[in-house]
């Protein structure tokens, strides 16, 4: 292979509008998730839909349309790459989240139909 990447690809339905947040530097934050769905036919013949949800973080310009352009049900393509990060959380207690970072962001379906 020419490169190996961590390199994230999804197509699917916003679960609700962004979070936004402004950092004290003044760079946008958005937070949201995807969800994407499969469908398939089970050893019985049976149609058998599943649902996966990601989350995903968006920086700078790409938060701000996430903010101006998206809302909830919207369709979208990303790119991007998976993080990994942990914290302690009030109690004491390590917690571990997977996100994906966008890098790109294309925005599908109707105009109208957001906002």
């Amino acid at each position: 292979m020419y490169a190996l990447k961590n390199k994230v690809q999804l197509i699917g339905n916003m679960g609700a509008k962004a979070e936004v947040r402004t950092t004290d530097s003044g760079k946008k934050m958005a937070r949201f998730s995807l969800a994407t769905n499969e469908s398939y036919r089970n050893a019985k013949g049976e149609k058998v839909e599943e649902t996966q949800w990601h989350q995903l973080v968006a920086w700078g310009k790409l938060a701000e349309i996430a903010e101006k352009y998206t809302d909830k049900g919207s369709e979208m393509v990303v790119e991007g790459k998976l993080v990994h990060r942990s914290y302690e959380d009030k109690e004491g207690n390590k917690k571990y989240i997977t996100e994906i970072q966008v890098n790109e962001l294309l925005l599908l379906g109707d105009r109208n139909s957001s906002k």
